[in-house]
């Protein structure tokens, strides 16, 4: 179902990882979330939850929290397919994105 949702792509120069990110378009940590990404040249895709119909979201938010085993809240960023981020807490999304080195 993911796979399925309509992504806006934004272009980065470091493709160190494939991120995707899922937000929503009122929010103040999603929206310091993706300044983040682009403030560091991360190329990533992401999508405003809010901005899907409520069925698609729940659907959405159920299969994230099946596959992570943890709760959905935004922004939910998943990183190479494998592991995620929950929340915009920017030492966590250095040290996950090993932009510290």
């Amino acid at each position: 179902m993911l796979e399925t949702l309509k992504y806006t792509a934004v272009d980065g120069e470091r493709k160190d990882h494939d991120i995707t990110v899922y937000a929503l378009s009122t929010c103040g940590f999603c929206k310091r979330a993706l300044a983040f990404l682009n403030t560091k040249k991360m190329a990533y895709r992401f999508i405003h939850m809010d901005l899907v119909p409520l069925e698609t979201k729940n659907e959405a938010k159920k299969e994230l929290k099946e596959k992570f085993k943890d709760d959905v809240a935004f922004p939910f960023a998943v990183i190479d397919g494998e592991r995620h981020l929950v929340g915009f807490i920017e030492p966590d999304w250095i040290a996950t994105l090993s932009l510290d080195k």
